[in-house]
């Protein structure tokens, strides 16, 4: 079974599928099935090497990997089973964002100016990367993995993404001033490197960018709230696509056509993912409501 799942991954990686949990994941159930004998997937097998796993999420993610498996290599052959689907009735909930305001990200961007040390490109590398991300919404891997040939006169070139996605993405005026000032600064100091953001002439890792990061919000005691709502550089990002939707004209009756606008834009896989955007956006989520309690009603618009 080993070879079939060298196979699958093989044809998967193809299409652009990067499978580093699903290999791992695979070659961990094919070990299982080579010591029950098996040569071909079986339901029974799947289902006791996934309760292996500690947590239902784990268990659910470990069965689901086994079926995509197994669909592909029943085509060819039907002696693979296909093992049912949620079965262990895991159902995956989104965290609910931060949302910081304007104020806050103003004084996250003035913390930020102030890192030292002083006479250094340090604090304009992280002022530009915080404000880009404000005002773009990217991934905070996207931002950082930008090179000097993505930034164009359309807009931001990012390259296949988390889901191997190439999308550009505009700029306002505002944002692609800023941009180029920094650029200016940055050109000085590291010349050979091809990343947008870099600091003492090597580009920026995410790890240190998280733990400046949290450096930043303790100088400007913003916590956010309690149950785990504590802001993230994530955030940003919800953040952005909630004030997009708040500000789509007319509200709700267009809020559709601006919800595929804003998908494409971020780059989603799946334009529910950016559905899930209205729970962050209370008085949409009221008259959107509302608009459904008066049609039970019978009322129309």
């Amino acid at each position: 079974m080993m070879t079939a799942v060298d196979a699958y991954v093989a044809v998967r990686r193809v299409a652009g599928f990067v499978l580093t949990n699903a290999e791992c994941l695979l070659r961990s159930f094919a070990r299982c099935a080579a010591t029950r004998g098996d040569t071909h997937v079986r339901t029974a097998t799947a289902m006791q090497w996934a309760t292996q796993a500690s947590s239902i999420a784990q268990r659910d993610e470990r069965l689901k990997t086994v079926r995509r498996f197994a669909l592909h290599v029943h085509a060819e052959d039907e002696r693979h089973e296909i093992p049912p689907q949620d079965v262990f009735g895991y159902r995956k909930t989104r965290r609910l964002p931060f949302i910081y305001t304007p104020t806050d990200i103003q004084r996250l961007i003035q913390a930020a100016s102030r890192l030292g040390p002083r006479g250094t490109l340090r604090p304009h590398a992280y002022t530009t990367l915080f404000a880009l991300l404000a005002a773009t919404g990217l991934r905070i891997s996207e931002a950082l993995a930008l090179r000097l040939d993505d930034v164009t006169r359309d807009g931001l070139l990012i390259h296949k993404t988390k889901f191997q996605k190439n999308r550009l993405v505009p700029l306002h005026a505002t944002a692609r001033a800023g941009l180029e000032s920094y650029l200016r600064l940055r050109h000085r100091e590291a010349p050979h490197n091809p990343h947008v953001f870099v600091s003492r002439g090597r580009t920026l890792p995410r790890l240190t960018v998280y733990s400046t990061f949290r450096t930043l919000l303790r100088q400007i005691a913003l916590e956010g709230e309690p149950r785990g709502r504590r802001p993230r550089i994530h955030d940003m990002r919800h953040t952005f696509a909630a004030r997009a939707l708040e500000t789509a004209p007319q509200q709700r009756d267009h809020v559709s056509r601006h919800m595929l606008a804003l998908s494409t834009y971020l780059g989603h896989r799946n334009i529910s993912a950016t559905y899930w955007y209205l729970e962050a956006t209370p008085h949409l989520m009221r008259n959107i409501s509302g608009a459904c309690e008066a049609f039970w009603k019978g009322d129309r618009p």
